[in-house]
């Protein structure tokens, strides 16, 4: 058994193509595993606030690192051995486990270095479709993003363009409109790039696989029964009031070119269609105000996590 991880920010269309892959008989998944992230973050300071003192944790597992034949690659070889010892528990007979944890963005480092063999897919998908389906689908249409989901879109978006221009060679990287687009072509890519026949029934039997567990796409699986283009274009519903258009601007222009042509959209594409998308003042008080309070709370969670 070999792992395979599928890398993206939330939202990004990730459930639907590890469904897909899981109608192979060579690939075992479960909804998200979210293991790593705890196992690594133990050698980190900062970003975590628990009831046993984390920093001090951090600062006696450092010293206890100290003393290991090989330091810290010591320690993750030893987290490498038993993540692939758990895999292969839900894994059976299948070739790959296919670990979709969206968070693993900010374990990148980590984890090229605990699995330095491993096959890595990334998915990007149109980050104004991100921003506005993670409005749509966890706060009803209503602003959300300061408050949870800045480090996603912005530490998340650095990260993975980062690891992917570092590590090209070992990544098989894709757009989600692409992959919706031409599901049979996409599909088949992923395939050859896993070294796995090609099963040509899986694009349309991808809603009968059942994925343990409680996290993954709420919405999308139940509403989606086949590959399709429905969803391309909703962002373009939410992203109306002149603040969302004006953050949607703004959030752009701090990616930039150079990200966006490593993720495949041209900059001038997303501002023509952002500029096209006719202005209302749905929800602009609202908005406002959800903003002044994202801003409080995301100061108290730098505050609170040490950052």
């Amino acid at each position: 058994m070999e792992p395979v991880f599928l890398l993206s920010l939330p939202r990004s269309g990730s459930t639907l193509v590890q469904r897909v892959l899981a109608c192979h008989p060579d690939i075992a998944t479960t909804s998200e595993p979210w293991l790593l992230l705890p196992l690594v973050y133990a050698l980190r300071s900062d970003g975590v606030k628990s009831e046993y003192n984390h920093q001090t944790m951090a600062v006696a597992l450092d010293d206890f690192c100290g003393q290991l034949p090989n330091k810290t690659e010591d320690y993750l070889s030893e987290i490498r051995e038993m993540t692939l010892r758990l895999y292969s528990k839900v894994s059976g007979e299948a070739t790959y486990f296919l670990d979709k944890t969206p968070r693993y963005h900010l374990i990148l480092d980590e984890l090229l270095l605990t699995f330095p063999t491993c096959k890595i897919i990334i998915l990007w998908r149109n980050p104004l479709a991100i921003a506005a389906s993670m409005m749509e689908t966890w706060s009803k249409g209503n602003w959300n993003l300061h408050r949870w989901f800045h480090i996603d879109l912005f530490n998340g978006l650095d990260n993975l363009v980062r690891t992917y221009e570092q590590n090209q060679e070992r990544i098989f990287a894709m757009r989600f409109e692409d992959f919706v687009s031409e599901p049979d072509i996409k599909h088949r890519e992923l395939l050859t790039f896993l070294q796995l026949p090609y099963h040509d029934y899986a694009t349309d039997r991808f809603s009968d696989i059942s994925l343990p567990g409680r996290m993954g796409d709420p919405t999308g699986v139940k509403e989606y029964r086949k590959v399709s283009e429905e969803s391309l274009h909703k962002w373009k519903a939410t992203m109306t009031n002149p603040w969302r258009k004006f953050w949607s601007r703004r959030y752009l222009r701090w990616i930039g070119e150079n990200r966006l042509a490593t993720m495949g959209y041209p900059m001038e594409e997303l501002q023509g269609e952002l500029a096209a998308v006719p202005a209302t003042m749905d929800k602009l008080l609202f908005d406002l105000v959800l903003v002044a309070y994202g801003q409080i709370y995301r100061a108290l969670q730098r505050l609170c996590l040490g950052k």
